[in-house]
């Protein structure tokens, strides 16, 4: 059973506290972390289960099918974590529904949000993110993919890569560059139907979960466009500013379990007559993990509660939030694996499943050495004042 005393810590309210209850519950009776080998299948599938069950209402307003009359982080925050400790790919699956129909939840019209939201919600169709590029990864105001206005609509042209639910999304919300701009200023965001994108160039990763490159030539009409034209640049920003501190909440859910299952090993596994949790050295490690832990959750849910209470961005507080979270959880589960010894490493161990999923999320949304840079501007901007 994993710790919930952070639930009562001063971030929460009691409909958060029932939130986790209320998912912990069902995940342990729904969710087995195992999926076959067609990993699109099993995505389409947790969509429709986790929309059925209702769990996807929290990724949009509540005027679209939501929950919360906004989008809520730290509700956002406890599913993941939540869905990341009982299966890596439920996680997924409900990250990408929030990230993917962020954009417009946050600056779409209200002919889109309608649209778009409700079919979100409710499991119906799978939503996509796509903004990385060959040679704009982290230096988002590098891309190259562009689009041009005439009297019917917008052209668009371009490669995306690495885009999660690539090959399985019904639409992609889109960041291009307006034809003869440069620089973040000629960035715009457009939604592009699924079908109309080649996305057959699929990427396979350690932990496998759909992700593809995306070839794109096509036409959409003038009502594709989100929010205002060349604002695209900085509502990529904001909606990875709040979807960011959900990533460290994932990490936080994998280093619980790994804590968790490493627990059980050393209580339950003997040495030289004596329980392996008695050793010394293995207790330092347990008190590392455990430490790990509650300061990954407390810079998490700070995060969090600075966007929800505060009502103010918390890029400063969501890098921090990424950054630690992600970089202790790879630590936490290293050494879980370590106090598995062999099995830690055997393909089928919880463990191992662990290490192979953790690994991604210190890379997408931010890398973690782009987040120091983050933390240091923001720094020393605040010390220049």
């Amino acid at each position: 059973m994993a710790d919930r005393s952070f639930l009562e810590w001063p971030f929460f309210d009691d409909h958060h506290r029932r939130l986790a209850e209320e998912l912990d519950a069902w995940c342990a009776a729904n969710l087995t972390g195992e999926h076959g080998a067609d990993v699109d299948d099993a995505c389409r599938a947790l969509v429709r289960q986790l929309g059925e069950a209702g769990w996807l209402r929290y990724c949009v307003p509540a005027a679209y099918g939501g929950i919360h009359e906004r989008l809520d982080v730290r509700s956002l925050a406890i599913v993941r974590e939540t869905l990341a400790r009982h299966d890596g790919l439920a996680d997924f699956v409900f990250a990408m529904q929030g990230l993917g129909s962020g954009t417009i939840s946050l600056f779409g019209n209200e002919e889109q949000k309608s649209f778009y939201l409700p079919s979100v919600a409710a499991g119906r169709e799978i939503a996509a993110f796509a903004l990385s590029e060959p040679d704009a990864g982290s230096d988002v105001a590098a891309l190259e993919t562009t689009f041009w206005p005439d009297r019917e609509g917008l052209n668009v042209r371009g490669t995306k890569t690495f885009i999660s639910n690539g090959g399985i999304a019904d639409f992609y919300v889109v960041f291009a560059r307006e034809e003869g701009t440069s620089g973040s200023g000629g960035i715009s965001a457009v939604v592009v139907p699924g079908a109309r994108i080649d996305a057959s160039e699929r990427i396979e990763v350690i932990a496998p979960h759909p992700l593809a490159t995306l070839r794109i030539d096509t036409f959409t009409s003038h009502a594709s466009l989100i929010g205002e034209r060349g604002r695209g640049f900085a509502q990529a920003m904001a909606t990875l500013d709040f979807f960011r501190t959900t990533v460290g909440a994932a990490a936080l859910g994998f280093a619980r379990r790994a804590l968790d299952e490493a627990t059980a090993r050393v209580r339950d596994r003997r040495l030289r007559g004596a329980a392996l949790a008695d050793n010394a050295v293995v207790q330092s490690m347990l008190a590392e993990m455990a430490l790990d832990v509650d300061a990954a959750a407390l810079l998490v849910y700070r995060a969090a509660w600075i966007r929800d209470v505060q009502d103010r961005r918390n890029t400063r507080e969501a890098a921090m939030a990424k950054l630690f979270a992600t970089d202790s959880a790879q630590q936490v589960i290293d050494k879980a694996v370590q106090l598995f010894g062999g099995l830690g490493v055997t393909k089928g161990c919880i463990v191992e499943r662990l290490y192979r999923e953790i690994r991604a999320l210190r890379i997408y949304e931010g890398a973690s050495e782009v987040q120091k840079v983050v933390i240091a501007r923001h720094h020393l901007a605040e010390a220049a004042r």
